[in-house]
């Protein structure tokens, strides 16, 4: 099975020239997909596609770095919290624990939500125990809200840009994961077809932007 393609980037966020395509997969501490919960391989529900993101968002203000605790996406009903993942040895992206299928985890050595530049959470589908935090993130669609709680006790709040299942195979390192310059997230997990030799063969991602600052 395969690790995810995550290489350190620097300190300002992934490269763009890096493959940063998440394969949840079978083993090696990824997310491991149910056969009863995923249909057996059949083809998961695939999120629609929608009009890519627009370059230069109006947006809010952005923030000084605070670190993420709580993540919220009324939408699908989610509530969560957050926290915070680095790089191994070898480069690769160390992933939420198995142990704890409702925790979303976020890239430490990008931006922080609401930093300027492009903010990364990451959260399985499912795990051997049964469904995760991300189970049903393709179903968000243009418009949804999502709220990020941070240390510093306020919440940047996001609207949702865009959602797209995209095959690993043909993952677009460049539209994924390039940035206008302003506070940007993107959310990733796992989609597509599973087998259970190779794990899933998508992976779908939010695009989204600040609109909002609230403040404890």
């Amino acid at each position: 099975m395969t690790r995810p393609e995550w290489r350190k980037p620097r300190r300002r966020g992934p490269s763009r020239r890096v493959r940063l395509t998440l394969t949840l997969t079978v083993a090696a501490s990824l997310c491991v997909a149910l056969v009863r919960l995923c249909g057996g391989g059949a083809d998961a529900p695939a999120a629609a596609e929608h009009k890519d993101p627009a370059p230069g968002h109006a947006t809010v203000a952005p923030l000084p770095r605070s670190a993420p605790t709580k993540l919220s996406i009324p939408g699908i009903m989610i509530e969560a919290p957050v926290t915070e993942l680095s790089v191994d040895a070898k480069g690769a992206l160390q992933t939420p624990p198995m142990s704890a299928p409702k925790l979303v985890g976020w890239y430490g050595d990008g931006p922080s939500p609401g930093q300027p530049g492009m903010a990364v959470m990451v959260g399985h589908r499912d795990t051997h125990t049964g469904p995760a935090v991300f189970l049903n993130l393709n179903a968000l669609r243009p418009g949804a809200t999502v709220d990020v709680t941070r240390a510093d006790r306020s919440t940047a709040v996001f609207t949702v840009d865009a959602v797209h299942t995209y095959p690993k195979k043909d993952f677009p390192d460049k539209k994924v994961y390039g940035s206008a310059g302003g506070p940007e997230l993107r959310l990733l997990t796992c989609g597509g077809t599973f087998n259970k030799k190779t794990g899933y063969s998508a992976n779908v991602v939010v695009f989204a932007h600040l609109t909002a600052v609230d403040r404890a």
